[in-house]
């Protein structure tokens, strides 16, 4: 194990950190919120101390970086970041609790929008914009974005290739270009242009400059924290509408925006995810339309909560113009299912992801011909390619992991005595980064009332749904460890 390595680029990860919190200073200076001003300049001193450190202890690491080294960074990098992003909320008072402070910024990193916040108005500019901030940056992904902008000097062979593959969503990491580090830059300068153009078309709609950029943070990252406490139900249909769209657009794989500003066209509309995904999509909305008819005024405001209720939960975003708790069960059950696929690989949604989905699928559909034809070679084919059976081989223990986790946390949670939907639902919602579940953690509820193990629980949940679970269990797994000593 590469620990100086390690170091070095942990120590690059928080200074990052530490800039990235200068913006919020600022906006607590300019609205002088003097307390919050003082959280983050404390936290930023702390940060270039804690880095300037590593930097000293980790010089003259060796080059040498392997895969378990990236699984391992990238997952120490997340924690790092989570304990340290935590503490503006902890010495501004405004979430006093560490186990909540920590809970509220892991849900900010991880995109999943969960709150234990009752009101989220009463927060200072300051906090409000590096809550939403937080989305932002982990939708993407901060390592991805240290990987598209820091030289690229002193690094190992692999070494961007690990970290990748590690922090990026989805079954498999590809190049759009040769360079992975072109790549992140890529990914990063589409990321940058979608979140503009989304701030454009809200204050098209007159929403106010601050909200407007805290919400489209928030939409960009597929994270949604809002800067109201009722999330979108009192914004207008034009912005409830424009929201909806950029959600939709966000879990797209950004593979499919790369394609088209090449020209490809005609590749993009054959992309098996891409059709899946909004086929899932608009199906949906079409169902959930149809149960809720006779809710709401017109068909027009049907169809308007059923597309962004639809495209919040797919998206793992987590905004809600309606309280959704209250639709009939079939539509609450298409909902759960939602919460289960999520978007698409590469995107900034969490879920298993459609392409897993479509996988998983065209594996069963596999074994199934195998026991019709025993003496028949059979492929698993995706966009007219022949999938890698070791691709088949992650996504099938992705799957088996996924239950795992999913029922272990289920069953840590009911020691809380919540009802069997809102234990259920919770698990899902931060295991998939979605962020409202049901019940007691519905749309207008929050999680302030679980126990701290129960917060715990979904702490490491948001973490292992975030990371695609392999660089958790790789950071917990005594193997990891052990191997690293001999």
């Amino acid at each position: 194990m590469n620990y100086r390595m390690m170091g070095r680029f942990i120590a690059q990860i928080l200074l990052l950190e530490g800039l990235f919190m200068l913006p919020a200073m600022f906006i607590s200076l300019a609205y002088r919120e003097s307390t919050a001003a003082k959280a983050f300049v404390l936290t930023i001193v702390l940060l270039l101390v804690i880095s300037v450190l590593l930097r000293f202890f980790c010089r003259g690491a060796k080059s040498n970086f392997y895969a378990t080294d990236g699984m391992v960074c990238v997952a120490m990098s997340w924690i790092i970041l989570s304990l340290t992003g935590c503490l503006p909320f902890v010495i501004s008072r405004e979430i006093p609790r560490f186990i909540d402070a920590l809970f509220e910024i892991v849900s900010g990193f991880t995109t999943t929008g969960a709150s234990i916040l009752p009101a989220v108005e009463p927060l200072s500019k300051g906090i409000l914009y590096w809550r939403s901030f937080s989305h932002w940056v982990g939708g993407m992904g901060v390592l991805v974005f240290l990987l598209a902008v820091a030289p690229s000097s002193d690094r190992g062979k692999g070494f961007t290739m690990h970290l990748l593959r590690a922090e990026s969503p989805g079954p498999s990491v590809g190049k759009l270009v040769p360079k992975m580090r072109k790549t992140a830059a890529i990914l990063y300068f589409l990321y940058m242009l979608l979140t503009v153009l989304n701030i454009l078309f809200l204050l098209l709609g007159r929403m106010p400059l601050f909200e407007a950029v805290c919400t489209a943070f928030g939409t960009a990252g597929t994270g949604g924290f809002g800067v109201k406490n009722d999330s979108f139900a009192s914004y207008s249909p034009y912005l409830q509408n424009v929201t909806t769209v950029f959600m939709l657009l966000f879990g797209v794989n950004f593979s499919c925006y790369y394609l088209l500003l090449l020209g490809q066209i005609r590749s993009v509309f054959k992309d098996e995810e891409l059709r899946a995904y909004l086929g899932i999509a608009f199906c949906s909305v079409l169902l959930i339309a149809w149960n809720i008819r006779g809710m709401y005024a017109s068909v027009g405001e049907t169809l308007r909560h059923a597309a962004f209720q639809v495209s919040s939960i797919m998206t793992t975003t987590g905004f809600a113009t309606t309280d959704f708790d209250l639709w009939p069960s079939f539509s609450k059950t298409i909902l759960l299912c939602l919460m289960v696929i999520g978007a698409s690989a590469g995107s900034t949604g969490g879920g298993i992801k459609v392409s897993r989905v479509l996988l998983l699928f065209k594996s069963l559909r596999r074994s199934f011909l195998q026991m019709l034809h025993p003496n028949r070679v059979q492929v698993v084919w995706n966009n007219d390619q022949a999938v890698d059976e070791k691709v088949v081989e992650s996504t099938n223990a992705y799957l088996i992991a996924y239950v795992f986790i999913l029922f272990i946390s289920f069953l840590l949670l009911s020691l809380d005595g919540f009802s069997t939907g809102t234990n259920f639902s919770a698990v899902l919602c931060c295991f998939n980064n979605i962020g409202p579940g049901l019940e007691a953690v519905g749309p207008t509820c929050n999680f302030s009332a679980f126990s701290v193990l129960s917060k715990l629980v979904l702490i490491l949940d948001m973490l292992l749904g975030r990371l695609e679970i392999f660089p958790i269990l790789c950071l917990l797994s005594r193997h990891t460890w052990q191997r690293s000593i001999r």
